[in-house]
């Protein structure tokens, strides 16, 4: 068989050069899907670090309440879209690795991550960021307007003075409504627990589908004090608003911000480098600038308005119950209180 040219042969190597670099090319230029239930305001300033380090991956994000983020990646048990979930309640992690849709995954650096904050079998099937807490934001020229004491506790909320003047969170779709709902069943056990929230639904003006918008409401005004979560509370605050954020005497309802890979037939290699990233040292100072319980020491000082020690303000929390308990505390909270709920 004659040779190919000299000429032919200087071609022929050329163009394979060209597309191996075409692969190459494509192979970094990945595209990755985000699902998420991180706060929209803190979303677009971890994704410019990592924008920095990785170019070449795009990220298209879906944000939604937790309820709705978990709600849709059930949905899509039998054809998975999302390749990774980052920064979603580890009670919601644990239903989607229950259903088989989790990828066991060892990001980098995973020895750092202290315990509680990361799902114990090894490779892990979730691996927390950062934790977030239920607090009280209460607008101060609104309770002064209408007399109202400032609560600082759970059992202050139950004074009839406050009726028609609090705003919470579904647990059905707010991850802060469910932890809420789950640190008053753990701490005060489930018969008090149930009569407890019996009682603070009286004082419940409504309930809404998003853990920051009670915040939001008593910020405007709307309502004198919003059951939410402490980041909201500091947020609204820096926008200028009369907003007090306080930490209930009883402690606060807690959950993890994690990250897991979703388990698809193809892994792309991109989603294995976002999570190598979510938990990388830069990112993990970015998360305590405005949260004071991440993965691991940072070193950053705890921001401030939050506890000086922010851990002790957290309760016993029995993450496995939650998980296992949430689908039958869900339908009792519905037929319960969902009459205030807002329209989804």
């Amino acid at each position: 068989m004659k040779k190919p040219s000299f000429k032919l042969r200087i071609a022929l190597g050329a163009l394979l050069v060209f597309l191996s670099l075409v692969y190459i090319g494509a192979a970094a230029a990945e595209e990755l899907l985000v699902y998420t239930a991180l706060e929209d305001d803190e979303i677009p300033g971890y994704l410019a670090i990592f924008k920095k380090a990785h170019p070449a991956i795009t990220v298209k994000i879906v944000r939604d309440s937790t309820g709705i983020i978990t709600a849709k990646l059930l949905a899509e048990k039998d054809n998975p879209q999302a390749d990774v979930v980052w920064g979603t309640a580890a009670t919601s992690l644990m239903l989607c690795d229950q259903a088989g849709m989790v990828e066991p995954y060892a990001p980098k650096g995973l020895e750092k991550v202290r315990s509680k904050m990361r799902d114990a079998q090894n490779p892990p099937h979730w691996v927390g960021i950062k934790a977030w807490m239920t607090g009280f934001c209460v607008n101060t020229i609104e309770c002064a307007n209408l007399k109202l004491p400032t609560p600082a506790s759970f059992d202050d909320l139950l004074d009839p003075l406050y009726r028609g003047q609090l705003a919470m969170s579904n647990p059905a779709s707010s991850g802060t409504g469910f932890l809420t709902v789950s640190a008053i069943l753990q701490t005060m056990g489930e018969e008090k627990g149930w009569a407890y929230l019996d009682k603070l639904h009286d004082n419940i003006a409504r309930y809404t589908h998003s853990g920051s918008k009670p915040c939001k409401l008593a910020g405007a005004g709307e309502v004198a004090i919003g059951i939410s979560f402490a980041y909201r509370g500091f947020m609204q605050k820096q926008k200028g608003e009369p907003v007090l954020t306080v930490f209930p005497t009883e402690g606060s309802g807690w959950d993890v911000e994690a990250n897991c890979l979703i388990k698809k037939a193809t892994l792309k290699p991109a989603a294995k480098t976002f999570l190598d990233w979510a938990i990388s040292e830069e990112i993990m100072k970015s998360y305590a600038q405005v949260y004071p319980v991440t993965a691991y020491a940072t070193g950053v000082p705890i921001p401030e308005g939050f506890p000086a020690e922010p851990e002790r303000q957290l309760i016993e929390n029995d993450f496995d119950w939650a998980a296992k308990n949430r689908a039958r505390i869900l339908a009792e909270w519905t037929r319960r209180y969902d009459g205030k709920s807002e329209a989804k």
